[in-house]
């Protein structure tokens, strides 16, 4: 399978049988993009297998297999779900506008086209994938970010997982939406990214530290702040919240501002909890597991001192959810 770009810029596949249709939207669009052109449905998932465009126009009435029939092929192959496809057609009846969006269309543009509306959409869709992809790219960084730190400790990749489960149960239980939720699922990975900055004679050190060790090592929150910066990107600006916040205590005897209950952030209180928990009840070459139980007992007893009274409160009621993760990400 063979995917050529020939030049900068994005490619999109217009589909229609009446080759009038094709040459009106290639006037509209062959200034701005890349045009690639199918007579049929067949011929068109021929194409996108050849060279899978970024956008598609797509007429739903032609002959042999209908716009529908093309679209839910095109999103049952993994390959091409991704690609929008915009419905180009003179049916206007609301039915067959919700089964063009029940198979997987992301608009509809009706003919007779208007320059102006053709225009408006494509960008407007062409701008949500990128978007997307940019967000995906970030998103990949900061993953692999947090796999770098772990390669500076003994904790696991399972717990980097854990954790960021149990803080995404634990944010939506406190109320934030499923979006805030998933980024706190996203960023929590980067917690320690700052250990990264620690020397391997305090990082790997078998035994307990010194105090001053523990001055150095109390560094890196701030440490992976500085390794993550300023973002306009709303989820590495998270990922440093709790990178900075997540040894902050509620009673303000934490680390490295001494923040005291809400001037810590709420992901970074969120964060706290989830990250003793699962070293709690993780195993570890200088400590083995605690039971639930006596993880249960010390976060319990640490209410309004290390953390915030409602979340454990909250982290009780989720515990079930929680210890599903568990199970699911063993070490």
């Amino acid at each position: 399978m063979i995917f050529n770009r020939q030049d900068s810029k994005q490619t999109i596949l217009i589909v229609d049988d009446e080759p009038a249709n094709l040459r009106v939207l290639k006037k509209m669009l062959e200034e701005q993009y890349r045009l690639i052109f199918a007579k049929s449905g067949e011929e068109a998932l021929r194409l996108v297998q050849r060279e899978l465009p970024n956008l598609i126009l797509l007429d739903v009435m032609m002959p042999g297999m209908t716009g529908f029939e093309v679209c839910e092929k095109l999103k049952a192959d993994p390959l091409s779900k991704p690609v929008p496809i915009i419905f180009v057609t003179a049916l206007s009846d609301e039915v067959d506008e919700a089964k063009g969006f029940d198979v997987g269309a992301v608009d509809y543009i009706t003919k007779p086209v208007s320059p102006a509306v053709v225009k408006a959409r494509v960008r407007t869709h062409l701008s949500l994938v990128q978007a997307d992809d940019l967000r995906r790219t970030r998103l990949q960084v900061i993953q692999r970010l947090g796999r770098a730190s772990e390669y500076k400790d003994n904790e696991t990749g399972m717990h980097i997982m854990r954790m960021s489960h149990f803080s995404k149960i634990i944010a939506l239980a406190y109320g934030l939406s499923e979006f805030a939720a998933d980024n706190l699922l996203h960023a929590a990975p980067m917690h320690d990214i700052g250990k990264i900055g620690i020397p391997d004679s305090i990082m790997l050190k078998p035994g307990k530290l010194t105090e001053e060790e523990f001055t150095i090592m109390k560094t890196h929150p701030e440490i992976g702040a500085e390794i993550l910066g300023d973002s306009d990107s709303d989820l590495i600006a998270l990922a440093k919240v709790v990178s900075l916040t997540h040894h902050e205590k509620f009673d303000g005897s934490g680390y490295p501002k001494g923040l005291k209950g809400e001037e810590i952030p709420i992901e970074g209180r969120i964060v706290a909890i989830a990250d003793v928990f699962d070293a709690l009840t993780s195993k570890r070459p200088y400590k083995e597991a605690w039971t639930v139980e006596q993880a249960m007992d010390f976060i319990e007893s640490q209410s309004g001192k290390h953390f915030d009274p409602e979340l454990v409160v909250l982290f009780q009621q989720c515990l079930p959810s929680i210890l599903y993760i568990k199970q699911r990400w063993q070490d």
